[in-house]
């Protein structure tokens, strides 16, 4: 007995291996990513100040306006840069260790019931699978929401074969942390959770009532507390709340951030004329103006890509086609200058993908070309499990396997159905399917792998077959990228899928079997998405919308059906990384020195990390012209987004007679160096958009008359409350920007719509007005 218990206590290094593999993964090369998603390293800065911007999460150091997801993740990740120091990596790294524990919890999942070997299996198709990976390596919150919930699940498992009601409440208790996490999205599990547990719990019905009762309460409670605090609080007396309608935690969580996502609607709250923080950008043509009466450049607040059309302004691309004064270069033919908005790549596109490149809705959406890629991969191995787990399926008979495969179907199939026909969502949105596809692998491959070596009537045949169309569908997803990668990657999958699959058949015509071919069939299945994980790491990628796939190489490639951008896609920092468009213009000419694309001879750019793959010449700056130049020099480096201007920042230094904040602007892209960089305290007038309604005119007043506010930033075309902007503009006092921007230089095709190269400008390469206030001039 002793030595069977010290046998289970042994450590499975196979395990181990696994999440050595998701540690690698998700963490290297985090360090050379200064801002990550700027967005919300800002608010991680802003929370370091005071304890009123760490409970509320606020954006601004100033505390006028939240983050529009509740800031429990952002508490930790300020916990980490307390501790570590506030970069890129620090506010990363919470996350890239959710992403190995949750490695560990499918282990410890699946591993009771369906033994060593699945729960192998399942671990390490979590470590590999691409979405999760990429997300991982951001400090976007989903893989800390996929944590919580997969150790929400731990607790509900225990609590049910156990028979403790207590684990049950504090797996239901998780999920309302998830609540706290990303809202509406940690309850798409809720529906597995219920079905599980009337399924499996023990007891009658009264019972199973009263736990569920309990249950909902103690999730409900939890998840509710902070939201319900907050808005009881006089909104005179606390931030906005960031991309609500209504300045109300709850119209946050169940509109903007809740039904919205599915029925498509990306205006903050569910309605009004605003788009959601995702990237979209309208290209007009001729020149762009703040409201989008003019073209070119970004048309509206955030304009979206219609084929054709921009919202709120004038025609958009037509054709790929825009001219000079577009706010960055022409699709087809010109340069793609660098839009600057934090240096990443938006996920976009012209065709049927979607604004944020999810393909069409219907039944078959996570099979396209446009998410397939993250997530998809075991999709048809899990199908075949699923019917080799029910072959024998009784009724009155069930056993815990099949409870437990019925909990992880009850949670993939309501989320597969949700992304088939949500309206609005990211491709980082699908590490939701990550962890009940892993498990669901895991526990089909040990029991095709069963009924293989008990040569089980036709069941025998469901593993041959499970290998030759899940390698089929790998090389499916990878074929298109041939021309990018090489044939060899598309070729050895099918290859050795059909090899493996004939392994398989031809050991049940043998007289003894063994696991090898069965284990080693499977791996093979892993080479498709093993490469896809490692796309991050080899490409970059970017932190705002990330995302894995060969498609990086060349900014979208035939993600948007361009094919010929230059690298849009690297993250990493100015030493070592792939530079969004804007630097790649400038190793071109020789002017920057941000770049790591080297240039050969015909002016196409090279990737270091993989010599094969050429990026087309960017073209559209002349010699000597300096494209950093309307954005401000230097802003290039993706993941680090504008950089401090400062000319700018010393001005307002100097300048400064005892205000408590230094400036305050629409766009949060231009505080963030001055909040990250610099601590220093500042009040942002518009959120994320730059459209909420953070302060009044009123309010605004109070703050000039009481002498804490002296300077004010308006970036061209971000939108933001339009009364304010022109009362701005009516009573405060234009500070020349020769005295604190620097020279006008030679612009590229592409800074000609945002400043004309003037560097005092942000955002996205727009040249800004800074206004000068004294008291009076507040009434």
């Amino acid at each position: 007995m002793k030595e069977r218990r010290n046998s289970t206590r042994r450590v499975d290094y196979f395990l181990l291996a696994s999440m050595l593999v998701a540690a690698f993964l998700n963490i290297y090369l985090i360090w050379t990513d200064k801002y990550a998603n700027t967005y919300y390293t800002t608010a991680v800065a802003s929370m370091m100040k005071n304890m009123h911007n760490f409970f509320y999460g606020t954006l601004d150091s100033g505390g006028f306006v939240t983050v529009d997801k509740p800031p429990l993740t952002f508490m930790i990740q300020t916990i980490f840069a307390f501790i570590f120091g506030l970069h890129g990596w620090s506010v990363i790294l919470p996350q890239a260790l959710a992403g190995v524990g949750s490695v560990l919890l499918v282990y410890l999942l699946v591993k009771p019931n369906f033994g060593s070997g699945a729960a192998r299996i399942a671990a390490l198709v979590m470590a590999c699978t691409p979405v999760a990976v990429s997300v991982s390596r951001t400090n976007n919150i989903d893989s800390m929401l996929v944590f919580a919930l997969l150790l929400a699940v731990w607790f509900l498992f225990k609590g049910v074969k156990q028979h403790k009601r207590w684990a049950v409440i504090v797996g239901f208790g998780l999920v309302g942390v998830g609540f706290n996490i990303k809202m509406l999205e940690a309850y798409m599990v809720l529906p597995a959770f219920y079905f599980f547990y009337i399924l499996a719990g023990a007891g009658g019905w009264r019972k199973k009532a009263v736990t569920l009762a309990l249950s909902t309460v103690v999730c409900a409670v939890i998840s509710l507390s902070w939201a319900v605090i907050v808005d009881s609080v006089p909104e005179d007396q606390r931030p906005y709340i960031g991309s609500s309608e209504t300045n109300s935690v709850l119209d946050l969580a169940f509109g903007y951030n809740g039904i919205s996502r599915l029925t498509g609607d990306r205006s903050p709250g569910g309605g009004g004329g605003r788009s959601d923080r995702g990237l979209e950008f309208g290209l007009g043509t001729g020149t762009g103006t703040a409201d989008g009466s003019g073209s070119g450049g970004f048309a509206g607040t955030r304009a979206g890509i219609r084929s054709g059309e921009s919202r709120n302004g004038s025609a958009g691309v037509e054709g790929g086609q825009s001219d000079g004064g577009r706010g960055f270069g022409g699709v087809n033919g010109g340069d793609f200058g660098n839009p600057g908005f934090t240096g990443e790549r938006p996920t976009m596109n012209f065709g049927g993908g979607g604004a944020f490149n999810t393909g069409t809705k219907g039944p078959l959406r996570l099979f396209q070309s446009e998410l397939s890629g993250q997530a998809s991969w075991m999709l048809p191995f899990v199908l075949f499990g699923c019917t080799a787990l029910f072959a024998s399926f009784r009724i009155r008979h069930m056993s815990w396997k099949h409870k437990e495969v019925l909990f992880w179907l009850a949670w993939l199939i309501p989320v597969m159905g949700f992304f088939s026909m949500a309206g609005f969502f990211h491709q980082y949105y699908l590490i939701m399917m990550a962890p009940p596809i892993a498990a669901l692998t895991g526990a089909g491959w040990s029991e095709m792998a069963r009924q293989w070596r008990e040569r089980d009537s036709w069941k025998a045949w469901l593993l041959p077959a499970a290998v030759l169309l899940t390698a089929a569908f790998s090389w499916y997803i990878v074929h298109p990228y041939d021309s990018v990668i090489g044939k060899g990657w598309s070729v050895a999958i099918l290859v050795t899928g059909v090899l493996a699959t004939l392994w398989l058949t031809v050991g049940l015509l043998n007289a003894s079997l063994s696991k090898m071919p069965a284990v080693l069939g499977f791996l093979i299945l892993l080479i498709g998405p093993m490469y896809w994980a490692f796309t991050p790491i080899i490409y970059g990628q970017s932190s705002m919308t990330p995302a894995a796939g060969p498609g990086l190489t060349a900014g979208l490639g035939r993600f948007g059906g361009f094919g010929d951008f230059p690298n849009f896609a690297g993250r990493r920092n100015a030493d070592t990384s792939a530079m969004s468009a804007n630097s790649e213009r400038n190793s071109a000419n020789g002017s920057g020195d941000n770049s790591w694309a080297a240039v050969d001879d015909s002016g196409a750019t090279r990737n270091p990390w993989n010599p094969g793959v050429g990026f087309p010449a960017a073209g559209g700056t002349e010699a000597g012209g300096d494209s950093s130049r309307g954005l401000t020099r230097g802003a290039s480096a993706p993941g680090e987004g504008v950089s401090l201007n400062e000319n700018l920042y010393q001005y307002l230094k100097d300048h400064n007679t005892g205000q408590k904040y230094l400036l305050a602007a629409t766009d949060y892209t231009t505080l963030a160096p001055y909040i990250i960089e610099k601590g220093e305290t500042v009040i942002s007038l518009g959120g994320f958009s730059g459209s909420d309604p953070v302060l009044s005119v009123e309010r605004l007043q109070e703050l000039i008359n009481s002498g804490q506010l002296k300077y004010i930033y308006l970036s061209g075309g971000r939108g933001g409350n339009s009364t304010l902007t022109q009362w701005i503009e009516d009573h405060g006092t234009e500070v020349p920007s020769s005295e604190w921007g620097e020279e006008t230089g030679q612009a590229s095709n592409g800074d000609q719509a945002g400043g004309q190269g003037q560097t005092g400008g942000f955002g996205f390469g727009r040249e800004g007005t800074l206004y000068a206030f004294s008291p009076e001039q507040g009434e």
